[in-house]
């Protein structure tokens, strides 16, 4: 027998599932995947970024970032420059920005759809439950 909270972070895995089948489908209508978006976001975040910052931002092995970011570089949607000491830095270029920009489009309708089934006051109060999950701040 499954206890609830087996049951309640399955849960929390299938939402997250779901929602992450449905971006990588828009995604891939702009031209672009899941993880290259949220690669795209956190540069634009944090521009002038290392890789070991960004991989941490993306979830993601420093090794892993820099293959993505390698890829990202070749379709010219950002650019790494030297930074201090050994240090490279990330940037969006004008068609990482544009990119960035129809991803957010698609995230949006993809999100809403994703929780539609919940009132406004209910997203609220599971964004709430969240953040004291992950011992943040509300906003």
């Amino acid at each position: 027998m499954h206890s609830e909270l087996q049951v309640l972070g399955r849960a929390v895995k299938q939402v997250q599932y779901r929602q992450h089948r449905a971006l990588e489908t828009g995604l891939a209508a702009v031209g672009t995947t899941l993880a290259q978006w949220d690669a795209l976001r956190a540069v634009g975040r944090l521009p002038g970024a290392s890789a070991r910052t960004l991989a941490a931002e993306t979830f993601q092995t420093e090794q892993a970032f820099g293959t993505l970011a390698g890829r990202l570089v070749a379709q010219r949607l950002i650019e790494r420059t030297p930074g201090h000491g050994r240090r490279i830095e990330h940037r969006l270029t004008p068609a990482g920005e544009r990119m960035l920009e129809a991803g957010r489009t698609v995230a949006e309708q993809v999100l809403a759809d994703c929780f539609a089934a919940l009132p406004a006051e209910d997203r609220a109060a599971l964004l709430g439950l969240l953040r004291r999950l992950l011992d943040e701040e509300p906003a």
